[in-house]
């Protein structure tokens, strides 16, 4: 097949405008399913951050929990009754809850962020910056920032960094509380976030004095080296009420992915812009394709007569298709690199090119011409020798 090559490469390139407007095509096809693709892991990668960061084998969640950003709350005894099992090193009441944030900068301007408050007697989260400064959260009415917030929060970064601290409020239900920010450390936006705060339990619930006493949002169980995590969560499921689910870490993040690809039209929306990218892509390689074989039927014809084989002529359309899938390919992939920067500074979102995702879509584009090229090899059964001789 492939000795062919010059035949079909000398063919495609003698019409070069035809030749640019098809590899158009597939870069424009190729840069949206990248897109797609890339903000559809960006979405599933940031709502899934804080758990991957938690430092649990196991958790407890409310049965009323649909997602991170619709937490229900179960009591806080049923935590506790995990360490009934001799394999928990140690258990870990996590709190959450959107609070309206005082803009330290402007004064008047609120925005909703996310309050994350835990025991401070155990290290249960692994982003940079807690360790650190963790001793300074045992001071009432204090928290930390994270430095990957949105901008609309206000100069914090910068104005911790040349002070040392920020004071502000935070309202919640009407109620509004002075707290200071006393460090910085990293989680990151999400689709559900533009902002996380981080402080102690007990100042958790200072600032949100409404909350009911004694019950948590999420349950961190933490097991002794070696113990089979399958097997304690299902005696633990079989242990404890029915008002309390059990996950696994990969189960929770799993159960997070789902609502946002099933619950949420986001799943689909961006499914439809992939298929939309392939269909652009495979119009306009089949237009390409099938107006070359027009112009070149009695060319064909005569290849025919001479006594090439159907086969032969078949290839050398394949071959057209392939050549136009890479070409394509190459410029789509460079474009959709800069794209994924800009997209990052822009919404501070984790977009980035995996190796995977780039051989998915090099795959799909070579797919996608060569359908094209297949759909427009139908018109070379019209290129018979008697119609010239």
């Amino acid at each position: 097949m492939f000795q062919k090559l010059p035949t079909a490469w000398l063919q495609l390139r003698y019409q070069k405008v035809r030749l640019m407007v098809a590899l158009l095509g597939v870069v424009f096809s190729v840069v949206i399913v990248f897109m797609q693709y890339g903000i559809r892991d960006a979405l599933y990668d940031s709502a899934v951050r804080i758990y991957q960061g938690m430092q649990g084998d196991c958790f407890l969640i409310s049965p009323r929990s649909t997602a991170l950003v619709a937490m229900g709350s179960f009591p806080e005894r049923r935590l506790s009754q995990a360490l009934a099992f001799e394999e928990v090193e140690l258990v870990s009441p996590i709190y959450l809850q959107q609070g309206q944030w005082k803009n330290p900068e402007t004064k008047n301007y609120w925005r909703n962020i996310f309050v994350f408050g835990f025991d401070l007697r155990h290290q249960i989260f692994n982003f940079p910056g807690i360790r650190e400064n963790k001793d300074k959260l045992k001071r009432p009415d204090v928290v930390l920032f994270d430095r990957e917030s949105r901008s609309e929060f206000g100069p914090v970064v910068t104005e911790f960094e040349q002070q040392g601290s920020v004071t502000t409020e935070i309202a919640s239900i009407g109620v509004n509380r002075q707290i200071q920010v006393v460090g910085l450390f990293e989680l990151g936006t999400s689709f559900g976030s533009d902002g996380n705060l981080i402080t102690s339990h007990l100042n958790f619930l200072r600032i949100f004095s409404s909350r009911r006493q004694g019950f948590i949002n999420v349950g961190l169980i933490k097991l002794k080296s070696g113990t089979d995590v399958e097997n304690f969560k299902h005696r633990l499921k079989k242990y404890l009420s029915k008002d309390v689910r059990v996950f696994s870490k990969q189960e929770l993040i799993n159960f997070e992915k789902h609502y946002w690809q099933s619950s949420t039209a986001i799943g689909f929306i961006f499914s439809l812009g992939v298929a939309l990218g392939i269909m652009v892509g495979v119009v306009v390689v089949y237009q390409i394709l099938y107006t070359n074989v027009s112009e070149h039927l009695a060319e064909y014809a005569t290849l025919k007569a001479m006594g090439y084989k159907h086969r032969y002529l078949l290839s050398t359309i394949f071959q057209q298709a392939l050549f136009i899938a890479v070409l394509g390919y190459v410029p789509g992939f460079l474009l959709t690199i800069i794209a994924y920067e800009f997209a990052q500074d822009m919404t501070l979102l984790p977009f980035g090119m995996t190796f995977n995702r780039a051989v998915l879509v090099l795959m799909g584009t070579i797919i996608m011409c060569l359908i094209s090229g297949a759909s427009a090899v139908r018109k070379l059964r019209a290129a018979d020798p008697a119609d010239i001789f």
